[in-house]
Formats: C-alpha cells, sequence, structure tokens
C-alpha cells in the first residue's frame, strides 16, 4: 500500500510539474511553486526531480531549487532515523513478519 501511494504521488508531482511547464509556455496561469513543493514533500520528490531533468522545468529558479533539495535532505534524514530506530530497537524482524503475513 505505502508503496502505491509513493508511485501514485510521484506520478501527480511529475504531472504537475508538466502542466506547469505546458501553463509556462502558454503564458496562462501557473500552477504555484508551494503546491509543486508539497507534492515534493508528501513524498513526490523523485516524480519532481525526474520531471525537472526530462523536461527542463525549474532548474534555473534558486529559490524552487534550494527548497526541493532542503525537502530531500529532510526525507533522506527521516529514512535514516526510522531505519536506525528499527534496527537498534529490533523490530525489523517484527516488522518482516507483519508485512509476510499480508500475502
Amino acid at each position: 500500500m505505502f508503496i502505491g501511494y509513493l508511485a501514485g504521488v510521484n506520478l501527480l508531482a511529475y504531472a504537475a510539474m508538466v502542466l506547469d511547464k505546458s501553463k509556462a509556455r502558454k503564458g496562462a496561469r501557473r500552477i504555484r511553486e508551494t503546491t509543486l513543493l508539497n507534492l515534493a514533500l508528501i513524498g513526490g520528490s523523485f516524480g519532481t526531480v525526474i520531471a525537472q531533468q526530462t523536461i527542463r522545468h525549474k532548474t534555473q529558479k534558486k529559490p524552487f531549487r534550494s527548497r526541493l533539495r532542503g525537502i530531500i535532505l529532510f526525507q533522506a534524514f527521516v529514512v535514516v532515523a526510522l531505519t536506525l530506530a528499527l534496527i537498534m530497537t529490533g523490530l525489523p524482524e517484527a516488522l518482516l513478519q507483519r508485512i509476510a503475513s499480508f500475502d
């Protein structure tokens, strides 16, 4: 379920970046940067970065780039902290058994 969530939010983040670039080219009303960054924050950072690189959107905008990097660093910190917490408490085995019981 978590992997499905991440896939969905990353697809949504990628699509939002593509749509924003399309609107920029047409001179239409744009998607707010806070919306794009919030999509990255809730798990869509991978989709946002892939969109940046593949469609070359928001690559020169310094506040956006630095905020996106901050979000990615924060997410990496959370993953490392949770992983260490699981290892230190001995919960990885219990977690793996719980995941296996869903099959």
